[in-house]
């Protein structure tokens, strides 16, 4: 197989046969292989998880407890980590494990760095970084693709795994919802809420609205979401905050982000 992976050129004859000759020769770990269903973990999502930690973080900044749902091996979960290069400026710590630039428009958003003390999130079915699922997420990186995506995905596997637990989003929520004295709540999906079931989202949606309503500045709740809203370029990324001024708990758009991250188009 290696002889017909890029970067090397293969005839459409040649890649069919390896194909055809893997399929058959590797029949049994095929089978076990897709027992589970496909689990990626896009680290270039990140680059909206940035842009919004940072803004959160100039209108509280306490320290900040982050909450993931739908966080397969919990990559994203290291956001802070990560740093975000926009034309130049950038955002992050300075030892970042990694450097993301997409193609940006609009503003750079605020500069005040998040700190975050608490992270972890969930998955009905995660993926275990310290075992050979590392191998199953670098499988789902098509070989086709440009190898900056393989190289991010390799750093973020090299940081600390960030504890994901296998457990119903909503279940797993709920006794992480009580405020936390002088710390802001992130809570954040990335392509995964449009998954749940709709009296799933209904449910979460409520719960977390009914924790905002507590929310004070000494203790912030914020639901940042990047996903699939059927509008016709990327995700919508959005933001609930509370305590807020306007005294509700509609979303404030941020912009829209690429599906994999490659590009930003920022509107806060």
């Amino acid at each position: 197989m290696v002889a017909v992976y890029p970067p090397h050129n293969a005839t459409d004859d040649a890649l069919w046969l390896a194909v055809s000759q893997a399929l058959t020769d590797q029949t049994d770990f095929i089978d076990t292989f897709i027992d589970s269903p496909p689990q990626t973990n896009e680290v270039r999502r990140a680059a909206a998880l940035i842009a919004a930690g940072h803004l959160i973080a100039s209108h509280f900044p306490n320290p900040m407890r982050v909450s993931e749902l739908g966080a397969s091996a919990g990559l994203n979960l290291n956001w802070d980590r990560f740093a975000l290069d926009i034309g130049g400026t950038r955002l992050g710590p300075a030892d970042a494990a990694l450097t993301l630039s997409p193609d940006w428009t609009g503003e750079t958003p605020p500069k005040t760095m998040p700190t975050v003390v608490e992270r972890r999130g969930v998955d009905l079915n995660p993926v275990d970084p310290a075992t050979d699922d590392s191998l199953r997420l670098r499988a789902y990186l098509w070989a086709d693709q440009p190898p900056h995506r393989r190289t991010l995905t390799d750093a973020a596997l090299a940081l600390p795994h960030a504890a994901v637990d296998k457990a119903d989003a909503l279940d797993w929520l709920t006794p992480r919802l009580p405020h936390v004295t002088g710390q802001t709540h992130m809570i954040y999906t990335t392509v995964a809420w449009q998954y749940f079931p709709a009296e799933k989202q209904r449910q979460g949606l409520a719960m977390i609205k009914a924790a905002g309503t507590t929310a004070t500045p000494d203790t912030p709740l914020a639901f940042v979401q990047m996903e699939d809203d059927g509008g016709d370029n990327g995700t919508a990324l959005t933001l609930r905050l509370w305590p807020n001024t306007t005294g509700n708990d509609h979303p404030f758009t941020l912009g829209r982000v690429d599906f994999h991250g490659r590009w930003v188009d920022w509107t806060a």
